[in-house]
């Protein structure tokens, strides 16, 4: 289950609902009758209309609103906001709605940057100025903290802002799909369905991207392609992949396919790599499962080569279709870049660099001590990190394939410094309790999500043994409701 952190003032954590989805939410608000706004006494029921204030937002870029004891969720509106919101859930203590009418505009709200914004789900937050944006990401982690870690006073600093709010994605996965006239699309899912919002351009992908996304729907539709229907399991392709080095401007175009025998791909790929010049590859994945993942187990290069060059905090790095890398370059370097100047480095320390990936963090730490250590639970990541380790002429740093939990006891190491950069469910138990027996000096705990941030550093704080002596909030993803944050914690003496 996804951990929600709820912002909706003096909402208590004990009430978090679970949506069908696997997020968590709260509470909500009063009704009416079908065509006029309920008063706050009046029962609320589905379909009823609300007068609301919105006065905070949710981990899930919601608004929230309040009258009396109850509380309504309402996306695409921001904090300032007052409207009427037509119920769409209705339950005990909270509901769920969408925007009916806007009566008085927020100062924090803005026109879109996107013409589909409203419908997309890529973005929640187009219509929400970029400086609240960052407002609102600042308490998001400051409110998980308090309420799920139980920091009175956590060190929260401002947002580190990204230097531009649009055009910074270096990667874009698409669905791919047929209109009812049977034209090929490819674009994000419209909110809470699977329904195509056809797209030729998105503002928060890197524009060099964009010619791409137009050109090769024609190009399938041109060929004939079957493509895949999610609710037979039946057709071919699925998902559209493109990626691009930020740095070295160099993309890879991957089709996603559930079988091969697209008849004239190959000369199809070659003549996409012709066309454009900074594409170095065409792959296709092959992903055969009844599954939400998008890619699967084996990839076949087309045209070019596998994988595209970039260059990452002065390093080379080797990025294939399916390699975990951060989706904001420029905001991952200036996380590293952050973290080097906290943690001080001499040169002599031993580093552990736990759920390593590729080697981002481990790699550039790697040349500031005397040995770096990398797990991970991928063996296909643990390759391209000691490849991309080799490329660089580092031979201070070894990768161990496994789960942390796992592989993290059995090492024969005292490290130094600890660095975890684990997925949004947080880290194992045993990772925890682990660290807590060997206390290294230092521990940089690297988060895509408040909530188990928060509650990890509770149980590496209790009884005094660490010390929160920074959390800088990290913005990697610019117009969504999702926030990076990198917690820095000291051994006590």
């Amino acid at each position: 289950m996804k951990s929600f952190s709820i912002v909706a003032k003096g909402f208590p954590v004990d009430h978090l609902k679970t949506r069908e989805n696997g997020t968590v939410f709260a509470p909500q608000l009063a009704m009416s009758d079908s065509t006029s706004p309920l008063t706050p006494e009046m029962p609320w029921q589905q379909g009823h209309l609300v007068e609301v204030t919105i006065t905070d937002l949710s981990d899930s870029g919601d608004g929230v609103g309040r009258s009396g004891q109850q509380v309504v969720f309402v996306p695409d509106t921001v904090t300032g906001d007052r409207a009427i919101v037509r119920l769409l859930r209705v339950k005990p203590q909270y509901a769920i709605a969408k925007l009916d009418q806007l009566l008085e505009p927020s100062p924090h709200r803005v026109r879109p940057s996107c013409i589909v914004a409203d419908k997309c789900g890529g973005c929640q937050w187009q219509h929400v100025h970029y400086a609240y944006q960052l407002e609102a990401k600042q308490n998001l982690v400051i409110q998980a903290m308090r309420r799920l870690g139980g920091f009175e006073q956590p060190p929260v600093a401002p947002v580190l802002a990204s230097q531009t709010a649009l055009n910074y994605r270096n990667k874009a996965t698409y669905p791919i799909g047929r209109s009812p006239t049977g034209q090929v699309q490819a674009g994000y899912y419209q909110k809470g369905s699977h329904h195509i919002v056809n797209l030729n351009q998105c503002p928060i992908q890197d524009d060099r991207l964009n010619p791409l996304l137009a050109a090769v729907k024609q190009d399938i539709q041109q060929r004939g392609w079957s493509i895949y229907q999610e609710t037979q399991h039946r057709g071919k392709l699925r998902h559209l992949a493109l990626r691009i080095g930020r740095h070295t401007g160099e993309m890879l175009l991957t089709l996603v396919s559930k079988e091969s025998g697209l008849v004239g791909l190959e000369e199809q790929a070659q003549a996409w790599c012709d066309r454009y010049e900074s594409l170095v590859g065409v792959c296709l994945n092959l992903n055969p499962d009844r599954t939400n993942a998008i890619f699967g187990q084996e990839t076949r290069c087309l045209a070019g080569q596998a994988y595209l060059q970039e260059t990452f905090a002065g390093l080379t790095f080797h990025i294939r279709p399916d390699t975990f890398f951060q989706i904001h370059t420029e905001q991952a370097e200036a996380l590293l870049n952050w973290l080097m100047v906290q943690l001080n480095l001499q040169g002599q320390e031993v580093l552990l660099d736990a759920y390593s990936g590729i080697g981002t963090l481990t790699l550039p730490l790697a040349r500031q001590v005397s040995q770096a250590i990398g797990v991970e639970l991928q063996p296909e990541a643990v390759e391209q990190a000691a490849h991309n380790a080799t490329l660089n002429h580092l031979d201070n740093v070894t990768f161990h394939p496994g789960a942390v939990e796992t592989v993290l006891p059995g090492l024969a190491i005292q490290p130094d410094v600890v660095v975890l950069d684990p997925p949004r469910k947080g880290c194992d138990a045993a990772v925890l309790e682990t660290l807590l027996a060997r206390q290294p000096r230092q521990i940089a705990y690297v988060s895509c999500n408040p909530a188990t941030l928060a509650r990890d550093l509770k149980h590496l704080c209790q009884g005094d043994r660490y010390r929160i002596t920074h959390l800088q909030p990290v913005d990697f993803f610019p117009q969504t409701a999702h926030v990076e944050c990198v917690a820095l914690l000291k051994a006590d003496d």
